[in-house]
């Protein structure tokens, strides 16, 4: 059977390698990378080191408004798939990549495979929401990360060849964090020490677009004494900047560029606690049991809040302060699954 795999941004490349490796042992994958995001960390080392296949097709569409993106991508995606006559296309999460995969295949008649589906936040301002709706509407075979995700899916009318087999990021990161320990020097590389310091990231929209936001994440970082990390994105760096704020007025705060994959999980691993606003970041913080701080109004892993283990405090001073000292004792539960939905994943298809 031949699969189509559509990509775009490190994290689903991440996600889709043991999902590929599983898969590669019974069927033939073509992966295509649209290039939605253009990461320079993504160089031969990248797959070489996480033993991720590489791209048999790069689009090179990049960054730009959502719907010329995604236009640009649906077009090419769909000149591969008329020549290439897949039997499945198989998408992963919620990208602006995942709705154009999606859609190609959908209009082609090609059976559209999504992973991770059935995750809802219930904020259709946000774009990935609209690209999880959209994606799970067309798909033929969805297959969920938790309870949560299937029971989203029958409130939507959604009944059919639906499968809870756990998420497929618990794999990645249960299979990459041995790698990471034996390979990643970043502590060392930064003078930092194991639970010591406060990990931070910030880069959706929600936030870096809205200047009273990012004063107000940036006034309560200023308010935390202890050490703090910040591997900071680009983008992120540029509009502080063009808002006129400074880092060099937060106490304690290193800040370093983006680091690779393994360098991130050695960072949330012995981190003393998270302070994000990415989706990624909290799940990992949860299969780590390092407790996380989202700085945003919802979350699409209602389950990470179980416990206090993941506390949601949108841009709000007050509540980023109080959650940082909050004494939490999570219990950490097997929310996620059992760490091997790759395998699962693959025996529905077999």
């Amino acid at each position: 059977m031949k699969i189509i795999t559509v990509l775009g941004a490190r994290p689903q490349f991440i996600k889709a390698a043991p999902v590929s490796r599983e898969l590669r042992k019974v069927h033939t994958e073509l992966i295509i990378h649209t290039g939605q995001h253009y990461d320079a960390n993504m160089s031969d080392i990248f797959f070489e080191e996480l033993e991720i296949p590489k791209p048999d097709f790069h689009l090179g569409v990049g960054s730009g408004n959502h719907g010329k993106q995604t236009g640009e991508m649906l077009t090419k995606i769909e000149e591969i798939l008329v020549d290439e006559k897949p039997d499945y296309l198989l998408v992963y999460g919620d990208t602006n990549s995942t709705l154009a995969g999606s859609l190609a295949a959908s209009k082609l008649h090609i059976p559209v495979i999504h992973i991770e589906a059935g995750l809802r936040s219930f904020n259709k301002k946000m774009p990935e929401e609209i690209n999880r709706i959209m994606t799970d509407h067309v798909s033929d075979l969805l297959f969920c990360p938790t309870k949560t995700a299937v029971k989203n899916l029958e409130n939507e009318n959604i009944l059919e060849n639906v499968f809870n087999v756990g998420d497929v990021m618990y794999d990645a990161v249960d299979y990459n964090r041995n790698l990471a320990q034996e390979k990643s020097v970043v502590l060392n590389s930064h003078e930092l020490t194991s639970k010591e310091y406060f990990l931070i990231t910030i880069h959706r929209a929600e936030n870096t677009d809205d200047k009273a936001k990012m004063k107000n994440i940036l006034e309560a970082l200023k308010r935390i004494s202890e050490p703090k990390v910040w591997p900071i994105h680009p983008r992120t760096r540029q509009v502080i900047e063009r808002f006129g704020f400074s880092l060099e007025a937060i106490p304690n705060l290193k800040v370093i560029e983006p680091v690779g994959y393994l360098d991130m999980l050695t960072l949330e691993n012995h981190s003393k606690k998270i302070l994000t606003d990415s989706g990624g970041v909290q799940k990992e913080a949860y299969f780590m049991k390092v407790p996380c701080i989202t700085m945003r109004e919802q979350t699409e892993w209602v389950e990470t809040l179980e416990d206090n283990a993941n506390i949601l405090v949108g841009s709000n001073k007050e509540k980023i302060i109080e959650a940082v000292y909050r004494e939490v004792y999570p219990e950490y539960k097997k929310l996620f699954g059992d760490g091997h939905a790759a395998s699962k994943i693959v025996a529905v298809l077999k």
